[in-house]
């Protein structure tokens, strides 16, 4: 990752989608902080291209209204506001209509003679996947992707990149053929956040950690990604989808790759992602056999959420009656090469959960106990390293400590430390860094395209076995933290998940 410079060069960012929920929730709001910070350039402006039936002043005022309740009514900066909603454009189109890319060349032409923005374009495709092949070869057609005379033109592609291994490297394949690689930024807004980043200063800025960053000190890896909402509207989307295709190949194996890498030779993105993919690459694919004992799927039915009642998944708008499927995955995996030879990561992501978390937990193996077996009257528990990401950025380190009083008696305690608490800053939407850097052309924290595919391959035998029947659908209520079989995945090691609490 580079330093960051004052502010990012000139260009054009243009949003297919701009009318959908990404547009408005994250990245218009992601705009808005990275103006506040200085990190905009003058010769700036934003071109919005969609179905949406409004005029450019509609949607104009839609932005305006939606940035000022995303930054607060009463902390909102109206300069700040104005001078975004100012520089939007808006081309009214199809995804497929020729003469909808016609328009926005010429558009482009224009702002570039009018803000001097250089011919540099930033497209961001904030739409449904089965539009991504089809905007970025119509903006070949139309020569939007031609970086000639110095000019840069990038690509960001949002999840879910393919549906399976094939066709993520048939997407792979077509897309090459109109755009360079180089040209391509595969996005998850995970590794946007400032903790996932912390994860890589944690291990390569402090002495103490690295050195026990391997399997003679490490007993076991948790990521979790636990979720209280369920489908909401997107209940026909999801039950094609489930959660093994939504959340594992995408967020959990980026961080992941993130925690088990090696330490990069630079800061750069030839060497970050040089090593997330050797790490993807030394997972085990789990084979038929395996599914059935290091793999757990359920589905939640109904149950109390944050004190109020929900539906089962099956009773949810535009689920199928019969739907086996999976709101909820479990899964371990093994990463097979020197450093972590041994060592279990566990994965777990569901919905309708107790509480919404994200974390990664790094338990150390147990410091012997012949000491304490008489003396004192509770035995020393394993250390723990917690990386919280959402919603509250945080690293903890539990380790043991004595009571006070007669007696010897451990107890763990922690220390913590909190980013909103240390730095000040506000909540950010984990779209400032990566849109920032998709600007200036620092692919460090996007993936390439093997890294897809090495993600791909980690869970397509399980997608295929569990196709084949292998492996039950268990069942959860909502509100609680799983399925029992979840938690027999991790006892029959001797473990147990961090409760979600």
């Amino acid at each position: 990752m580079n330093q960051k410079p004052q502010r990012a060069g000139p260009g054009v960012l243009v949003i297919f989608g701009v009318g959908g929920d990404l547009a408005k929730r994250l990245l218009f709001p992601a705009l808005y902080n990275l103006l506040q910070e200085g990190l905009l350039p003058e010769q700036f402006a934003i071109v919005g291209f969609g179905r949406t039936e409004v005029s450019e002043e509609q949607l104009r005022d839609q932005m305006r209204r939606n940035l000022r309740e995303a930054s607060g009514e009463s902390s909102a900066d109206a300069a700040a506001i104005e001078w975004i909603v100012s520089r939007l454009s808006f081309v009214r189109s199809d995804f497929t209509n020729p003469a909808g890319y016609d328009e926005l060349a010429t558009k482009l032409r224009e702002i570039d003679q009018a803000l001097a923005t250089g011919g540099n374009y930033l497209f961001y495709l904030a739409t449904a996947p089965e539009f991504f092949l089809d905007v970025v070869q119509h903006l070949g057609q139309v020569d939007l992707l031609n970086q000639a005379n110095g000019q840069w033109r990038r690509v960001v592609v949002e999840k879910p990149f393919g549906h399976d291994l094939e066709s993520a490297r048939q997407l792979n394949r077509d897309l090459t053929k109109v755009a360079e690689e180089e040209q391509i930024y595969r996005i998850d807004h995970y590794l946007g956040k400032e903790t996932v980043l912390n994860i890589l200063v944690l291990r390569f800025a402090n002495g103490i950690f690295e050195p026990i960053w391997n399997r003679r000190y490490i007993d076991h890896v948790q990521i979790t990604v636990a979720e209280t909402l369920g489908v909401e509207t997107r209940g026909g989307y999801y039950d094609h989808t489930g959660a093994l295709r939504d959340m594992i190949p995408n967020h959990l194996l980026q961080v992941l790759a993130l925690t088990a890498m090696e330490p990069p030779s630079a800061f750069s993105a030839t060497a970050l992602r040089g090593e997330q993919v050797k790490v993807l690459a030394a997972v085990p694919p789990l084979g038929a056999r395996d599914c059935g004992m290091c793999t757990v799927r359920a589905q939640y039915g109904a149950g109390n959420v944050e004190g109020s009642s929900v539906p089962g998944y099956r009773e949810e708008r535009r689920v199928a009656p019969d739907s086996r499927t999976e709101t909820y995955v479990a899964m371990k995996l093994a990463v097979d090469n020197w450093r972590w030879v041994g060592v279990p990561f566990y994965l777990r992501t569901g919905k309708r959960l107790p509480i919404r978390r994200t974390e990664v937990v790094i338990e150390f193996r147990k410091a012997p106990l012949a000491l304490f077996r008489g003396a004192s009257s509770t035995l020393p528990q394993a250390n723990r390293l917690v990386i919280s990401i959402q919603p509250e950025e945080s690293i903890s380190l539990e380790f043991q400590a004595k009571v006070p009083g007669t007696e010897v008696t451990v107890t763990p305690v922690a220390m913590r430390f909190c980013s909103r608490d240390f730095f000040g800053y506000k909540n950010r939407t984990g779209y400032e860094t990566l849109l920032f850097d998709a600007m200036i052309g620092d692919a460090s924290l996007f993936k390439r395209g093997d890294m897809i595919e090495n993600s791909w391959s980690i869970i397509d035998p399980v997608l295929k076995s569990w196709a084949q029947g292998a492996g039950d659908l268990h069942s959860y209520a909502a509100g609680t933290d799983g399925p029992e079989a979840a938690h027999e995945l991790l006892r029959r090691d001797g473990h147990q998940w961090r409760a979600l609490a």
